[in-house]
């Protein structure tokens, strides 16, 4: 099986989604549903038969309807501090009250320096105001690759969205210092290049924080039923010197994998960008390294192994054998 590379900008993991700890600061109006469910995991859910003091209740952030002008708005603080390569503005279920464009502000403060006045920030447009469909999900790729910690979404003029998704590679800031730290968590800037398999589970799953909540929030691949293993490679948030591995089989008890090995590589050029392809299939670089012997498995447990190899890495490759599903992928490290 060959090296997965459907790096739309959706396999990019949401750095706003509340799993990272982002946050709806300011809104313009929330009349009909709060802003807080814009970053809430999941797809959006309807019920029509349910309605509130206000109206119909919704999955979603909508706004009244606007009887003058402006827009409406939404300030959101960044769970992880990053790149971003797209926004998701979804409207899912907002059919005749959907927004009738949208655009996308960011910019990179240390919002501990500035009052709430949100229009005095220093945004930067990295959307252009652009047409919504209803019921949709609107993806919009961004070009800009500075790094953000803030973004407002501005809807025009007035109406509802059910998910907004931030989807980049998380940059982390000074204050992180040298230490012992997760090379491979998302927070870190940890990234899931290329796998063999996803289907019941993407892959930046295992490198999310704290514990997996269920068997769907983890990384599982389908029943193989033929020869060879499936493996994730990840790109490290920083070059490091590896000291402990952790694989995480919480919730996977009949469908948990034999066992697996742990490999890293030197090479910062080896792959790329992800936006851009792969310049090799992952399995092909000859600079793979064993750091972690072929190592068994059980149900619903942490798995701790030391690592002995000194050398720095920049990338590893979690091979699981033959197949099934991992909940978290712990990378301790200090950074080269």
């Amino acid at each position: 099986m060959v090296a997965t590379n459907e790096f739309r900008f959706e396999s990019y993991p949401d750095l706003a989604g509340e799993r990272l700890g982002g946050m709806a600061l300011s809104v313009s109006d929330e009349f009909f549903a709060p802003k807080e469910n814009l970053l809430l995991e999941g797809r959006a859910r309807f019920d029509p038969d349910r309605y509130t003091d206000h109206g119909k209740w919704m999955d979603g952030w909508e706004s009244r309807r606007k009887r003058g002008p402006g827009h409406d708005w939404v300030v959101i603080r960044l769970g992880a501090p990053g790149v971003i390569h797209g926004v998701n503005v979804d409207t899912s279920h907002f059919r005749g009250n959907h927004p009738e464009r949208a655009s996308v502000d960011a910019c990179g403060v240390d919002a501990k320096d500035l009052d709430e006045m949100f229009d005095d920030w220093p945004w930067t447009r990295i959307v252009s105001p652009l047409p919504l469909a209803p019921d949709a999900d609107n993806r919009f790729p961004v070009r800009d690759r500075n790094r953000w910690t803030h973004v407002r979404l501005n809807i025009v003029p007035d109406g509802g969205v059910a998910r907004f998704r931030v989807h980049g590679v998380a940059v982390p800031g000074p204050e992180q210092g040298p230490g012992m730290l997760d090379l491979a968590a998302v927070r870190n800037g940890g990234l899931a290049l290329a796998w063999t398999d996803a289907r019941f589970g993407p892959p930046h799953h295992i490198l999310l924080p704290d514990r997996a909540r269920h068997m769907g929030d983890g990384w599982e691949t389908r029943r193989r039923r033929g020869p060879g293993h499936d493996w994730v490679v990840i790109r490290l948030g920083a070059r490091g010197i590896l000291r402990r591995i952790v694989v995480e089989t919480t919730h996977f008890k009949g469908n948990y994998p034999e066992s697996f090995r742990v490999e890293g590589l030197d090479d910062q050029g080896a792959f790329g960008e992800p936006a851009s392809g792969l310049t090799a299939p992952p399995e092909d670089h000859r600079g793979w390294r064993e750091v972690v012997p072929r190592t068994a498995l059980g149900p619903d447990a942490a798995h701790e192994v030391e690592v002995s190899d000194t050398g720095p890495v920049t990338h590893v490759r979690l091979s699981i054998h033959p197949d099934g599903g991992v909940a978290r992928f712990r990378v301790y490290g200090e950074s080269a």
